[in-house]
């Protein structure tokens, strides 16, 4: 039994976070029990041969060289009286303060055959090694569930590798939760050229086989040949050992407030394993990001070391790629936005370069905007070039509360290889259109 001054229960992000934050300012203990903490957005591209499969391990020295010890253990059951932790292998573990940063885990829809073999998620190495093993079989047609980057990206490597693959999702449109339909069109027309059979709008309602999988059944009784089934739907927090205890648990995850503080004295909490709230309209929504884990993880960090920050909620920038097509999306969607808030929508379209270089691509920016205050409450983007720089630019402006007639003043740099001409700006543009529609 080791006691520490500060014991963090998971090695994700958030967890790693801190204790690259804290480093030796604090004697540190971070126990989490996978053999590795994995890059989990790079393992589609293991699938496809663009990674090496060591690639998306991080070493352990990434928490050791901070001076934390790293504990390969699972917590099965805390005591926050007496502050203690104990694990699978019947070890216990004294603390002064208690981080809870478990994380989440997928969701298997509760439908008939989910036991089958041949039906998976996707997010941990085993989960990796998995589907390495099926694609390496010989594995002839494979259907993903969940039609969101995750699912997306993992339904490209698959058939990358020349697999029949089908793609699956409830809603309408592909992306559904970062882009609006007129946005995700061309990146739905690119997973079909790409040759992923697209099934939207349809819902998988049970799986088939006697003990292996044979069939995914779909609402509308068709039948879909798989051997392989990879569910992408979503996540739940990994707080299912803590749902005893006095520790205040909601539907999404942990209680928290604004410094990462719990309803229990010394125990905080961060990251996937967490419920929190919209930066942008005050109400729970998910935000089960590796780049809110971080955030959260920075916050409580630097209040751990006396400071005085507060998290601001969930925006949720974001952005994958869908063939030769790169998408983002940040703040709310036009559907969410309507349904609390009287809105316009503006786009810009120009070229990723000065038009006259032969290598010029196309890009579309799309703004959702509040007509109240003319606030911008969120945006797309799609374009032939990296856009995770011009989603980080919408979240900024959505955070800051900036709205559009603010943005007619935005300064910006131009280059014959990097933007569109001097004359105008992405931003820019869209803004001018929505002052447009807000003044007319």
């Amino acid at each position: 039994m080791k006691n520490y001054d500060l014991l963090i229960i998971g090695g994700g992000p958030a967890g790693i976070t801190l204790t690259k934050n804290i480093k030796n300012k604090r004697d540190i203990g971070i126990m989490r029990p996978e053999d590795h903490s994995m890059i989990y957005c790079a393992m589609p591209y293991v699938i496809e041969d663009l990674l090496p499969y060591e690639k998306t391990l991080k070493t352990d020295s990434i928490v050791t060289d901070t001076g934390a010890d790293l504990i390969r253990d699972l917590a099965v059951d805390i005591n926050f009286e007496n502050k203690t932790v104990k694990t699978a292998k019947g070890d216990q573990y004294d603390y002064n303060e208690l981080i809870i940063a478990t994380g989440a885990d997928p969701i298997l829809p509760p439908i008939a055959g989910t036991e089958l073999d041949g039906v998976m998620t996707f997010k941990s190495e085993d989960d990796l090694k998995k589907i390495l093993d099926t694609v390496n079989s010989g594995v002839e047609n494979v259907s993903v569930v969940g039609a969101g980057a995750i699912g997306i990206e993992l339904a490209q490597a698959l058939n990358e590798k020349g697999i029949k693959t089908n793609l699956i999702d409830m809603m309408p449109t592909v992306l559904p939760n970062m882009l609006d339909p007129e946005i995700a069109e061309a990146a739905e027309k690119e997973l079909k050229e790409l040759g992923i059979n697209l099934y939207l709008d349809q819902r998988v309602v049970e799986l088939k086989g006697d003990s292996a999988l044979e069939a995914v059944m779909l609402d509308n009784e068709e039948e879909i040949a798989s051997e392989l089934v990879v569910f992408a739907v979503g996540m739940k927090p990994n707080v299912d050992f803590l749902k005893d205890s006095d520790l205040e648990i909601a539907a999404d995850g942990i209680l928290v407030n604004d410094k990462m503080e719990t309803n229990i004295e010394d125990v905080y909490a961060a990251g996937d394993c967490v419920q929190f709230e919209s930066g942008i309209t005050d109400e729970v929504i998910s935000g089960k990001l590796a780049t809110n884990a971080v955030a959260m993880g920075r916050v409580l960090a630097a209040n751990l070391l006396d400071g005085n920050r507060s998290y601001k909620g969930f925006y949720n920038g974001a952005a994958t790629k869908v063939g030769k097509f790169y998408v983002g999306g940040t703040g709310l969607t036009e559907k969410l936005a309507a349904e609390k808030y009287e809105i316009v929508t503006a786009q810009s379209e120009f070229k990723t370069a000065f038009p006259i270089m032969p290598f010029a691509k196309d890009v579309k920016l799309k703004l959702i905007v509040n007509k109240a205050d003319r606030r911008v409450l969120g945006g797309q983007i799609i374009s032939g070039e990296p856009v995770t720089d011009k989603v980080d630019k919408i979240t900024m402006t959505v955070q800051y509360g900036l709205n559009v007639d603010q943005l007619l003043d935005f300064n910006y740099s131009a280059q014959p290889y990097q933007s569109f001409y001097p004359a105008h700006n992405l931003l820019v543009k869209a803004a001018e259109e929505a002052v447009k529609k807000l003044d007319s």
